[in-house]
């Protein structure tokens, strides 16, 4: 598992970055737990990295507050 910190989190679209070993990682609101709709920014977070099926790109998966 990794940990980061997420950097933006736009909860309009559903979506946000989150910060770790110098990368940016795309995190989608389907990969928060059940009921979490958003993430606040500057918030510790543990997950895992997956590849997205649709853009073939690492995305966060699992995220979980630390």
């Amino acid at each position: 598992m990794k940990i980061g910190q997420v950097k933006k989190w736009n909860a309009e679209r559903g979506f946000g970055f989150i910060a770790t070993d110098g990368h940016d990682v795309f995190c989608h609101v389907s990969a928060l737990p059940l009921g979490v709709k958003a993430l606040d920014v500057g918030t510790h977070v543990g997950f895992e990295i997956e590849i997205s099926n649709r853009t073939g790109k690492p995305q966060a998966a699992n995220v979980r507050t630390v």
